[in-house]
């Protein structure tokens, strides 16, 4: 690490530093609730070829940083891609999200993990793009799905609230389904190794669809697997912080202290300081995106609430979850005002 990355206050968080002020970013930062994002998004003919095109990507994932100067950029990408890679067919429904066409278990054998990286070349290129025009003081993270919220699309053909066909599908082919795991697990190190070697100085699995994980299979399922790619990535490129969001985990969030990750990223149900006290990890998260869209005494409250809650550990500013479409720009400023002052 050189001496300017280590004078960036989201690597000193993570190296398990407590900064003050904190560094706040907040995922899903570029998206629609910016109307610049949303005169960007109409040059592309589909949300994947937004994702694939280098110059409109580095585009949209510079846009909060020149609007709000959040201390961090995460690329502009989607969870998806790495199935997109491996030759399933991906597209976006206006107003409906994803589809995928959905995966059988005879259709794992089909796969084309050699596939992956050629077909994500322009994400990469879009790392190196945006790492050339950040502030310097501002980090830049890659990310990908975990294997578990990755399969869970994959096998249902789209998003399920309660992944009820990959568990269905778990049960009924475990042979298949730990494949199509390992497969997921070597591509998306792989994918995760070239980010970081074209520019990504931080790395965040999300493993979005954690609370859907049965209680007994979340070793299995989950927290195995993200270690294996943490372990896969730290050997290629040693010294790259890795964030990793098990979002709804509850008590399992004390699972994720033990893979490898610098920092765990909780959301709005589970308490910042006691996921640190479990891992003994750096914490990122959890502000409501409802009370960023209401302002005002909530958000104030809400903002006061963590500061105290983690004071004196290392913890990065962020939400629970994505922010929403409906969230007003002045509250974004407001947000960084209150964590900033």
């Amino acid at each position: 690490m050189t001496d300017k990355q280590s004078d960036k206050p989201m690597l000193r968080v993570l190296r398990g530093t407590a900064a003050e002020p904190k560094p706040i970013w907040l995922m899903r930062q570029a998206g629609r609730y910016l109307p610049e994002y949303r005169e960007t998004r109409s040059k592309a003919s589909d949300f994947l070829s937004l994702c694939l095109n280098p110059t409109l990507a580095s585009e949209v994932t510079l846009q909060p940083i020149r609007r709000f100067g959040f201390d961090a950029a995460i690329l502009f990408a989607d969870i998806l891609v790495i199935p997109h890679g491996l030759g399933q067919k991906v597209w976006f429904e206006p107003g409906e999200g994803p589809k995928l066409e959905a995966l059988d278990a005879g259709g794992i054998a089909k796969l084309k993990p050699a596939e992956v990286l050629p077909r994500l070349t322009p994400i990469c290129e879009t790392v190196s793009q945006v790492k050339s025009q950040l502030p310097k003081t501002t980090t830049l993270i890659g990310f990908a799905g975990a294997p578990w919220t990755v399969a869970t699309y994959m096998i249902a053909g789209g998003s399920s609230n309660d992944s009820t066909p990959a568990r269905m599908f778990a049960l009924r082919h475990p042979t298949e389904f730990a494949t199509l795991i390992d497969l997921l697990v070597e591509t998306t190190a792989d994918y995760l190794i070239a980010q970081a070697e074209a520019g990504a100085e931080v790395l965040q699995i999300f493993e979005s669809w954690a609370g859907t994980i049965p209680n007994d299979s979340v070793q299995a399922f989950s927290v195995d697997p993200i270690r294996k790619i943490i372990g896969s990535v730290h050997k290629r490129v040693p010294t790259i912080p890795v964030i990793v969001f098990p979002r709804g985990a509850g008590a399992n969030y004390r699972l994720f202290g033990d893979v490898g990750a610098a920092a765990i990223c909780v959301d709005t149900h589970t308490s910042l300081r006691w996921v640190h006290g479990e891992t003994k990890k750096a914490v990122q998260g959890n502000l409501d995106p409802l009370t960023l869209i209401a302002g005002g005494k909530a958000l104030r409250a809400a903002v006061e609430k963590i500061l105290t809650e983690t004071a004196g550990i290392p913890h990065i500013f962020n939400l629970g979850h994505g922010i929403r479409p409906d969230t007003p720009l002045a509250h974004v400023e407001e947000l960084i005002r209150l964590v900033r002052g």
